[in-house]
């Protein structure tokens, strides 16, 4: 099937599109109420307004409270003094703006050659792809971290390494999970940016220290340690390796020492193939993999997490992977997980409510990452020879044709860390370089994250 040619025809199905994904999803805030942001107001509200303790709210009727750092709700402070109202509207402007740099950063080169159609479509399947739509309608803060932590990608693969370290800094005083990012940064023995970034956690996590000593004497002491503040680690929508463990041994306790040593194998991995990419100067899939690997090794990675899964889809499409890009992306919209919501026992279970923990798994073992750019570049070039060839030899220009009067060559596109990661960009030569399950599989429950006990996060 190929795109229309005239404008009319791509604005009909742009428009078309786009009312598709706007029914689809309008119902998914509904479901969701927006639950992650109203532990995040009621929380800040309560600490500020009622001197209550940050950790001690809960939601009325539910057991679910705040688990961020103290930084986070620092952060969130704004929201203690206006409505519930306007909270939404602020969380969904800023995901919205989130979600249109995260395209920027992954597929900017492209979206710029496809002008606003291809934005239209990348913004269109950017809408259905659960993750994202479950951290919007949750009103959640996955999409803000992933843009800090892209930021300084970008930065490093533009040789601006002096300022990289403090978005992803920033994220990991936010949320615990950007941390394994610092260690991309010593795995690449990029110093500097790595003292940055633990030098801004630091330095915002002590800020949070003297606004309020109470909270982060609780929350370090305490609350981070205990898992079940989070919700229950067998419950479907833990797509980490733990959940897997968790759900095999349900109704007893996973064995820690079993999940220990798989986290162990996995970091091995991670830390060899990304030392490989750093190596080629593959800046894309270094970060790509510490994304993967942040959501197998933490304890709980609900389904909303897997936003840092999207770095890998523009590594796959760099790299021409079509088909497989396409059967990933259509198996993280489906909501397949839930299938399993009520019994995830037999084969069926063990294979079906893990899906999306093999799919990050395999993505692990398998990105190809790790090219040097030339070895990019000879690929992108192949492609395209082989996309644009003819079956007749082109007529040799007289040899009295000067140098002068043949075409320039065009300009060189400008691309960041995944700048070539659809498209191919430009040489100096004009050649080219290289949650819960939706309304249509379970209906609402008294808490959208959960039926059963299950914190923010």
């Amino acid at each position: 099937m190929r795109a229309p040619h005239t404008g009319k025809g791509r604005g009909a199905l742009a428009l078309g599109l786009a009312a598709a994904v706007a029914v689809f999803t309008a119902t998914i805030p509904l479901l969701r109420d927006w639950f992650d942001l109203r532990v995040y107001y009621g929380a800040v509200h309560t600490w500020v307004h009622h001197g209550g303790h940050l950790y001690d709210y809960r939601v009325p009727g539910t057991a679910y409270g705040f688990t961020y750092p103290p930084f986070a709700a620092l952060s969130m402070l704004p929201m203690a003094y206006v409505g519930l109202g306007a909270a939404i509207v602020v969380a969904l402007l800023l995901n919205l703006a989130a979600a249109a740099l995260v395209l920027w950063f992954l597929f900017g080169p492209e979206l710029r050659r496809h002008g606003w159609f291809g934005w239209t479509l990348a913004a269109c399947a950017l809408a259905l792809f659960e993750p994202v739509r479950d951290t919007i309608s949750f009103g959640q803060v996955n999409l803000l971290l992933l843009v800090l932590v892209l930021a300084d990608a970008r930065l490093l693969s533009a040789g601006r390494g002096r300022l990289a370290g403090a978005g992803i800094g920033l994220a990991a005083a936010v949320k615990l999970t950007p941390a394994v990012f610092i260690g991309l940064l010593l795995i690449a023995r990029r110093w500097r940016a790595a003292a940055v970034a633990t030098a801004v956690a630091t330095a915002a996590t002590l800020l949070a220290a003297w606004a309020a000593p109470g909270a982060s004497r609780f929350y370090w002491t305490h609350a981070v340690w205990d898992t079940s503040r989070i919700g229950r680690l067998d419950y479907v929508s833990n797509q980490s390796l733990q959940g897997v463990f968790a759900r095999l041994a349900a109704p007893a306790a996973p064995s820690h020492a079993a999940w220990a040593t798989v986290v162990v194998l996995v970091l091995a991995v991670w830390v060899w193939r990304t030392h490989r990419a750093v190596r080629a100067g593959d800046w894309a899939g270094a970060f790509a993999l510490t994304g993967l690997t942040a959501c197998l090794v933490s304890p709980i990675t609900w389904v909303h997490h897997l936003v840092w899964l999207l770095p890998s889809f523009a590594v796959l499409l760099r790299a021409r992977h079509w088909r497989t890009a396409a059967v990933l992306y259509g198996l993280l919209c489906s909501s397949v997980v839930w299938l399993w919501f009520n019994d995830a026992s037999g084969i069926d279970g063990f294979l079906g409510s893990n899906t999306y923990t093999w799919i990050t798994l395999g993505l692990l073992l398998g990105l190809p990452t790790g090219q040097s750019r030339a070895e990019r570049l000879l690929r992108s070039d192949s492609h395209s020879v082989s996309a644009t060839a003819v079956p007749t030899p082109a007529p040799t220009a007289p040899a009295s044709i000067s140098r002068s009067s043949r075409p320039s060559a065009p300009p060189a596109a400008a691309g960041g860390v995944f700048g070539s990661a659809v498209g191919p960009a430009r040489d100096t030569v004009g050649r080219s370089e290289a949650s819960e399950p939706t309304g249509v599989t379970r209906p609402a429950a008294a808490k959208p994250q959960s039926s059963s006990e299950r914190a923010s996060s």
